[in-house]
């Protein structure tokens, strides 16, 4: 039955129930059997008005309404009461109302049955529902945990992301791929290496030749800890030091590396980082020294014990390497930190390391056989065939390296164009070996570069050009733009970019490509150092072509319209111009190699609208929050030239304006930086001296030092200092207060520039000066660890006990940052340990 219909049916079963109920009420001379017939509707007519999904044809329903029918006929008449004012009398004998108060009582009966029957499926119903719900409870929470665990992970890597853009790993997996079965096993099996592994706080200190495979020994090494047993408790984090990158590696940035990978290790301790973001993210600012040491330290006791390795340390700044050393120590001092750390052999380093385990790193024999025979597939037919013949190339080889890895790759490529047995035995017979050996086997290859084609030996000519004088490591895709860039064109045609691969072909073996980070990069720091030699007289043109190129392509149609809007657009345009990174950081120090050949081509783009772009992509901030894209400084053409040091374009430019030169040469832009303050700080000693005799202020106050003497302190720029303070009157305030060092003297020792120091002393710096974030002098040097500046100090007579700053004292700082001689000088000058524990 439909649900209309059973509706119908049920309002009239009620309709009738109430008619006879009307008629109990009123009848007259009824017996007491009227008052049960009564009751009994009654019950009947309450069961039907809760009854609202019960209905089938010839059911308990249709019977109610057929008896009711019947019952109603009787009592009134056919159907009719009679009229108004007439009593209702009642017809029924004792046998009948017997008789229809039974039939009710059975009809309400299966009633109350059809209901339970009705109730049982909808039990039933609800049961299988609750049945279905409950197996798929585990779906549901599956699929709830799936999300949470995609929100995780998506904020996991945005953390990681922020907190460190260096790639280690994928060097790693670059160089090990590289690696010749089986080699390099003696490091792994030396007994040093096994006290390292095992010994509490122990560094090992790995020393070498230049291409003695120092690099390829702590990527071995790496390996080996990341595959042992034992990895899932101890902790493994590495850094690739690299000459190219000195200005990106800093301390921060490798120490926020080496927390990168560890959190990597340990997800749980992610909350660490989670903290610096919600604290700087917003901000745009970065994390200091101390917070990311911090960070480090906690992270570091979520492992029993930590392995460090440093590749290639000497190619760090000296500065930068004193400071990051003296970190690594200083969470060696409260944590298990394993370190081990690969160099040349240069005497201050070899002296920090004095006390650590050593195992030099050369080429075995071993390595080099397995090597040389692990090439042998790539050699000419000749050798390939002849067992003798290959005998005879591992000797040679053998006896000409001398325990340098590199001079046996270079010397397996010089036999790749030898095609006859003559032709390889005279060339294993000019073999050579020792200190000269590498600039043999350099001058060698670039031989074979000129004998080429002559259209592949200019292009090798500017790919190594490229290569050596960038100021940072190029991708491939930004050294093919570069080479496909035409002067006087505004745009980049397809049809003129090279293949990454015949790029590399026509450099015999000097050039290589690291596949996982895209990298293009000369096969060894020697080969830059020859190249750098070399280059000028090689390649006479590098520098002015580079310059004319990151010029050329910075005036492109796509930059005319300015800086972006918003970050989308932004990113954007890096994506799709993937040179624009590259040109707009780094062509003012290319044009500052070759200021007066490009002035020309220089003032066309300062004073065209792509400006705005290239300063946009040089000053945006490296976190990326929401608006990021727009936080950077309006800018005038003085500025950037002040910025990148072109002192001879920034003269012209001030004599051009000469009417209005004082406002031209101090005005600030949106940071509150004038082109002085933007000189000194990069350390421009020209520029600086241009830009006083054209009147700058050298006392102006702004930015984020507060003066130009400031700036300049902190950058160590000792040249700039002196010549800021040798301008007679008119010479800067050795005591200015203001920015965040508080003045130029903690500036300086804040970086442990101890000339510098002596220099602002000597000018009438006071010693003890307080203010800025750091309290004094005294206090910033203990607090980095720059004994020589503290002994320097306190001989200048700085007070050893004097209060405030962030640790309250030198003694304090020094204390709490892990710098034991510190300690100890300070408290040999008379420190008061009581009033360090308070």
């Amino acid at each position: 039955m439909d649900p209309l219909s059973v509706t119908a049916s049920i309002i009239a079963v009620l309709q009738l129930s109430g008619k006879v109920l009307d008629y109990l009420n009123h009848v007259k001379g009824a017996s007491k059997d009227r008052a049960q017939c009564e009751i009994e509707t009654s019950n009947l007519y309450s069961l039907l008005v809760n009854l609202r999904s019960l209905s089938v044809q010839n059911g308990p329903l249709d019977q109610f309404k057929h008896a009711l029918e019947a019952l109603q006929a009787k009592m009134t008449d056919g159907g009719r009461l009679k009229k108004a004012g007439e009593a209702l009398m009642w017809k029924f004998r004792k046998e009948e109302v017997a008789i229809i108060l039974a039939q009710m009582e059975r009809l309400k009966g299966l009633v109350g049955v059809a209901l339970e029957m009705d109730h049982f499926r909808l039990l039933q119903a609800i049961k299988d529902d609750t049945t279905f719900l409950r197996a798929q409870v585990p779906v549901i929470q599956s699929g709830i945990d799936a999300v949470r665990q995609q929100h995780n992970s998506a904020k996991h890597r945005l953390l990681l992301a922020w907190t460190s853009a260096s790639d280690y790993p994928a060097q790693q997996s670059d160089i090990i791929k590289r690696r010749e079965q089986g080699t390099g096993q003696w490091f792994i099996d030396a007994p040093e290496v096994s006290r390292w592994l095992n010994e509490p706080n122990a560094t090992l200190f790995c020393p070498g030749i230049p291409g003695a495979g120092k690099t390829m020994i702590a990527a071995i090494a790496i390996n080996h800890l990341l595959h042992t047993k034992q990895h899932s408790t101890h902790g493994v984090a590495y850094v690739y030091c690299n000459y190219k990158a000195q200005e990106e590696q800093d301390v921060c940035t490798m120490l926020t590396a080496i927390l990168k990978q560890l959190v990597l290790g340990r997800p749980s301790a992610i909350e660490h980082i989670d903290r610096l973001h919600q604290k700087h993210a917003n901000r745009g600012t970065k994390p200091s020294l101390d917070e990311i040491t911090n960070a480090l330290r906690e992270v570091l006791a979520h492992y029993p014990y930590v392995c460090v390795v440093i590749d290639a340390l000497d190619e760090c700044q000296n500065v930068t390497r004193h400071q990051f050393l003296a970190t690594l120590r200083d969470l060696q001092a409260r944590r298990d930190v394993r370190l081990m750390v690969t160099a040349r052999f240069i005497p201050d380093i070899e002296d920090a390391f004095r006390a650590a385990l050593k195992l030099e790193v050369r080429a075995s024999r071993e390595d080099v056989k397995r090597f040389i025979a692990g090439q042998t597939y790539r050699l000419p037919t000749c050798i390939q065939r002849s067992a003798a013949l290959q005998d005879m190339v591992q000797e040679k080889i053998l006896n000409a390296v001398d325990g340098m890895f590199l001079l046996a790759c270079l010397h397996v490529d010089l036999l790749l164009d030898k095609q006859t047995i003559k032709a390889v035995k005279t060339s294993l017979a000019k073999l050579t070996k020792g200190a000269a050996a590498l600039d043999v086997a350099y001058t060698e290859a670039v031989q074979r570069i000129e004998g080429q084609l002559k259209g592949h030996c200019e292009q090798a000519k500017r790919v190594l050009s490229w290569i050596t004088f960038a100021k940072r490591p190029l991708t491939t895709t930004e050294i093919c733009c570069a080479l496909a860039v035409e002067s006087e064109e505004t745009e980049i045609d397809p049809d003129n970019v090279l293949d990454s691969e015949d790029i590399v072909s026509v450099c015999a073996g000097l050039v290589v490509v690291d596949q996982e980070s895209g990298l293009i990069r000369l096969v060894h720091y020697t080969t830059q150092e020859f190249f750098e030699r070399t280059g000028s007289a090689w390649v006479p043109d590098s520098q002015l072509h580079i310059a004319r190129t990151c010029l050329t392509y910075l005036c492109f149609d796509a930059f005319q319209s300015g800086g972006c809007t918003d970050d989308k657009e932004y990113e954007k345009r890096l994506q799709e111009h993937q040179f624009l990174d590259y040109a707009a950081k780094y062509w003012g120090e290319h044009a500052r190699a070759v200021e007066d050949d490009v002035a020309v081509q220089v003032s066309t783009f300062l004073n065209s609208t792509s400006l705005l772009c290239a300063v946009q992509v040089l000053r945006v901030p490296i976190y990326k929050i929401r608006g990021y894209s727009k936080d950077y400084p309006t800018t005038t053409p003085l500025h950037e030239l002040a910025h990148f040091g072109l002192a001879t374009i920034a003269g012209q430019l001030a004599s051009a304006v000469s009417g209005l030169l004082v406002s031209v040469v101090n005005a600030r832009n949106s940071h509150g930086d004038t082109p002085l303050l933007m000189a000194a700080t990069q350390g421009h000693r020209q520029a600086v001296d241009t830009l006083l005799d054209n009147e700058a202020d050298v006392n102006a106050k702004g930015g984020y030092y507060g003066n130009v003497l400031q700036a300049a302190s902190a950058g160590g720029h000792e040249a700039v200092v002196k010549l800021l303070l040798d301008k007679g009157a008119d010479g800067a305030d050795v005591d200015a207060h203001g920015g965040a060092y508080g003045n130029a003297l903690q500036a300086a020792s804040a970086g442990g520039h101890e000339a510098m120091a002596k220099l602002l002393i000597d000018k009438g710096a006071d010693v003890d000066a307080r203010g800025g974030q750091h309290g004094n002098a005294l206090q910033v040097a203990s607090a980095g660890g720059h004994e020589a500046m503290v002994k320097l100090l306190l001989d200048k007579g700085a007070d050893v006990n004097a209060q405030g700053g962030p640790y309250g004292n030198a003694l304090r700082a020094a204390s709490a940052r892990g710098h034991e001689a510190v300690v100890k000088l300070l408290l040999e000058k008379g420190a008061n340990a009581s009033v360090e524990m308070c």
